[in-house]
């Protein structure tokens, strides 16, 4: 065991697709590397969630981690991080999501290798004022001239990225495979009319104001929404059925018995959700922003759309679609966008970061 290098993940954000992602990139790496994961509880955290992760992973609840910007909670936070990274004594520091972004640029020197991964920048978020973007635009570039590499997930993220610093690489997103194809196989196919589906927190990001629009344009077609959030009174369409929280099992069983996924998100990281669709061979249908446009191209794999009535338009052609895209979709997931490549792509980045600092190899 002595000879294997740790790797100290800080999460601030251990909710929705982060979690997934951050379980699945742990889970993979901990064969190879001493994982610590010094980690915030978010409201969307499953209540199991330690369950999640293999038991060699070492995790660490963070006290003072909150997702608003709090100066008096920020300091603890800082002081907590360094306290925990003096105790595990990693060889590699790598932050996730804007919070632990900031904080730990901050905490940490650089001596340690640092790497940080925002999964969708806040300034890029529309639903914050102008003036709290500009201000997150300014702590991103600042934070942005300490020693550290910033490892996007998607092509789209790591093209912003490039316009505060140059120390810049990405990584696509990917998923475990293996996990949801258990999923998908123990789960019942039942005959379904033709079902359009989303998944997530029913919120701004998301946009159901227009899912609602397009599920008002199709009243034959059934509409699904995964998930709850704040605005599910946005969701008025008589044809659409909001499941409220579900765990990952039933919130597969669900796609499992639908056919379009759409995703009109008004900014997206990379979305797990896309992912998993297009591997599970559903017809993507997905908004023109950063990570859909990056991974779905259109009328090769899937459909970018902007308007109402082009969302419309191609979930009608879905009725019809002859599996070539769905297919193509599949296989980009094979190639590209899972764990396993994600995982290898990583844990270079780690071994030239270990061996630049002169850690040699364990």
């Amino acid at each position: 065991m002595a000879g294997k290098k740790r790797i100290l993940y800080i999460v601030e954000a251990m909710g929705g697709g982060v979690f997934t992602y951050i379980v699945d990139l742990a889970n993979e790496l901990v064969n190879k590397y001493d994982m610590y994961i010094a980690y915030a509880v978010r409201k969307q955290t499953p209540k199991n969630y330690k369950d999640y992760f293999d038991k060699r992973i070492h995790l660490i609840e963070v006290k003072n981690f909150g997702r608003a910007i709090n100066p008096t909670k920020d300091i603890a936070a800082f002081f907590e991080l360094k306290k925990i990274a003096a105790e595990v004594k990693p060889d590699v520091i790598h932050l996730h999501s804007s919070k632990a972004g900031a904080i730990g640029r901050v905490a940490f020197d650089g001596k340690i290798p640092m790497f940080y991964t925002p999964h969708g920048y806040s300034f890029l978020m529309e639903n914050c004022n102008p003036t709290k973007r500009r201000v997150f635009k300014l702590i991103e570039s600042v934070c942005a001239k300490r020693n550290c590499t910033t490892i996007s997930c998607s092509v789209g993220e790591h093209q912003e990225t490039l316009k505060i610093t140059k120390n810049a690489a990405y990584v696509n997103n990917g998923i475990n495979m293996e996990e949801l194809q258990e999923i998908v196989d123990q789960t019942e196919k039942v005959t379904h009319p033709f079902t359009v589906f989303t998944l997530g927190r029913i919120c701004y990001q998301k946009n159901p104001t227009l899912f609602n629009e397009i599920a008002e344009s199709l009243p034959d077609v059934k509409f699904v929404w995964i998930g709850d959030g704040e605005l599910r009174d946005q969701l008025t369409s008589e044809n659409i059925e909001i499941t409220g929280w579900a765990d990952r099992s039933t919130a597969i069983r669900y796609a499992v018995n639908a056919d379009v996924f759409l995703l009109p998100s008004r900014w997206e990281g990379l979305p797990i959700s896309l992912l998993e669709s297009m591997y599970m061979k559903k017809a993507c249908v997905v908004s023109n922003v950063i990570g859909n446009r990056d991974v779905i191209h259109n009328g090769e794999n899937g459909f970018v759309c902007t308007k109402v009535e082009d969302f419309v338009k191609v979930i009608e052609e879905c009725q019809d679609e002859n599996g070539k895209l769905t297919e193509r979709a599949y296989q980009d997931i094979l190639k590209m966008y899972n764990t396993k490549v994600m995982a290898e792509q990583y844990s270079k980045k780690y071994e030239m970061a270990i061996n630049k600092r002169g850690g040699g190899t364990a």
